[in-house]
């Protein structure tokens, strides 16, 4: 059920852009489902050129489009183009363990640790909100950790491209829970220094979103 999150009058349409992003990551605004400003404006409080221009961004990004005679929708995305980015999140990803140093400085360690026991108690509480903003954070402080801020910042613009594929299993407590085991064993890995696990478990990882989407439409993995 989607939980309306309240958005400032006076916030800028960045903030209204990080609800809608979530809203689309966890299914709750649905392919190809219309984002009307003025229901947009009334349902958030806000004011509709600030709606505006978070739908704007959210095009850049490539969770909208444009539809004639419909206007804006959150976007279908298309098996085919899945595949390729999943392709391209793998080799990106695959790298950054590659740069990782490893074993890890304590203070990375450290805080992987602290953000994790907050995944895992939103995960355990079934709350899919808290369990999301987790786990961006998980992932945010996990690929900092290569010292790459560019190579971050192509991990990050390439897993948003495919947010509608994960939302088949951001809320599924099965994946959630094989989520937090995999972050767990992931920061082990960087405890002990053993690359090429953390190398199989940055891969393996982002696998089940792209698969169950794939899967949707009969195709093979």
């Amino acid at each position: 059920m989607m939980m309306t999150q309240e958005v400032s009058p006076e916030a800028s349409h960045i903030a209204l852009v990080d609800v809608l992003e979530e809203e689309i990551v966890l299914g709750w605004l649905q392919p190809r489902e219309r984002l009307v400003e003025e229901e947009l404006s009334r349902r958030f409080g806000t004011k509709r050129h600030v709606v505006r221009e978070a739908i704007f961004e959210l095009e850049r990004m490539g969770l909208v489009e444009r539809v004639p005679n419909k206007g804006a929708v959150v976007r279908s995305l298309d098996p085919s183009e899945v595949r390729q980015v999943y392709d391209v999140r793998i080799a990106l990803e695959t790298l950054a363990a590659e740069l990782i140093p490893l074993p890890a400085p304590t203070e990375i360690l450290g805080d992987l640790r602290a953000i994790q026991t907050r995944h895992a108690t939103a995960v355990e509480a079934s709350d899919p909100r808290a369990a999301f903003h987790a786990n961006m954070a998980f992932h945010n402080a996990l690929f900092a950790a290569c010292g790459n801020s560019h190579l971050v910042d192509l991990i990050r613009q390439s897993a948003k491209k495919v947010h509608g594929a994960r939302s088949l299993t951001a809320v599924d407590p099965v994946y959630l829970r094989r989520a937090c085991e995999e972050h767990w064993a992931m920061i082990e890995a960087m405890e002990v220094g053993d690359r090429p696990r953390l190398a199989a478990l940055f891969r393996d990882h982002i696998l089940p979103s792209r698969d169950v989407y794939l899967a949707r439409f009969g195709w093979r993995k």
